[in-house]
């Protein structure tokens, strides 16, 4: 099994890992979200990085050296969108669209394109919006779970805590395997598996 460095000391990722990362602004965001996009690109992994807050522009800008940065996006190994290029495509939210979207992305990174390794991180402050479909989310993630173990990959979803309440935080807790909080990787001791929640849920 590859452990691939997260890009914060001492942290790191491996195949099939879905973490819920944890923090307060956008500046915290950054702090965790730029290091797992550089280290990714350091390491030869494609990256998908999925921002609603901010602009990718801005994402880009703090990334690294703009003649750097630019070739990524030149050679694709770095995709940096936004929530309605992905989440919301069709103006609505679906869960099997965006699996559907998702494993088309992985599957041709390392079937066709070659890479060992992909990084995937998206921003969820999308759904406060409420659009269509936003309703799935949760289900969305507690699915996500039969998805990440079928590629060599690490999901990493973005939830500010500014933004989002105690009663998302309940389900966030029971949807994802690993936590990162405060710079430190926890394993989740609250996660249920897709089975086992989506009993819960009936």
């Amino acid at each position: 099994m590859t452990v691939r460095p997260f890009g914060l000391p001492g942290v790191t990722v491996q195949p099939g890992d879905h973490v819920c990362g944890l923090y307060f602004g956008v500046r915290e965001r950054d702090e965790v979200l730029l290091p797992f996009l550089r280290a990714g690109l350091d390491a030869g992994d494609k990256c998908i990085c999925v921002v609603d807050s901010t602009s990718p522009a801005h994402v880009l800008a703090h990334l690294g050296a703009k003649p750097d940065i630019d070739y990524y996006v030149e050679c694709e190994q770095l995709q940096v969108t936004r929530a309605e290029d992905s989440y919301l495509r069709g103006d609505r939210f679906a869960t099997s669209d965006m699996l559907d979207y998702l494993e088309s992305f992985v599957r041709t990174a390392t079937n066709d394109e070659g890479y060992a390794f992909v990084r995937v991180t998206g921003e969820a402050t999308w759904v406060l919006r409420d659009p269509p479909g936003a309703e799935q989310l949760i289900a969305y993630e507690s699915e996500l779970n039969r998805f990440t173990p079928k590629y060599p990959q690490a999901v990493f979803c973005l939830y500010d805590l500014e933004r989002f309440g105690g009663g998302m935080l309940v389900d966030l807790l029971k949807t994802h395997p690993k936590l990162l909080l405060g710079g430190l990787m926890l394993d989740n001791p609250n996660y249920l598996t897709p089975d086992e929640f989506e009993a819960i849920r009936m």
